[in-house]
């Protein structure tokens, strides 16, 4: 079994600017350490010149009490080197086993400049 170490992004909603009515999601990331439990990959051939790739990999993490608190804000994890969106969320206390699928391309937190 391989092991995983790397940061999960959840996705918080806040009120931007503040009193405006206008919710976002800012991305928060923390990082984790686990195991790979499965690692698949396949290939989804269609219309497209280039295939998309799915993996179906399964990373188990120690839940702290944060991931416990907003398992319903998960996006996405690192792994490889590339942002994977997180499929599904199993709760295996104290454990989290979390799917991932295809490579992940929505919002991440902002680079700190300093």
């Amino acid at each position: 079994m391989a092991r995983y170490s790397g940061v999960i992004g959840y996705g918080v909603s806040v009120e931007d600017p503040p009193d405006s009515g206008v919710w976002v999601d800012t991305i928060v990331e923390r990082p984790y350490f686990g195991d790979v439990t499965r690692n698949t990959r396949q290939l989804e051939p269609g219309n497209k010149a280039n295939p998309d790739i799915t993996v179906g990999n399964s990373i188990s993490i120690v839940a702290d009490s944060y991931a416990t608190e907003h398992i319903n804000n998960i996006r996405y994890l690192s792994w490889e080197g590339d942002l994977w969106t997180v499929t599904n969320v199993e709760v295996r206390r104290p454990r989290l086993l979390l799917d991932i699928g295809e490579v992940y391309n929505g919002p991440t937190p902002e680079p700190v400049v300093p």
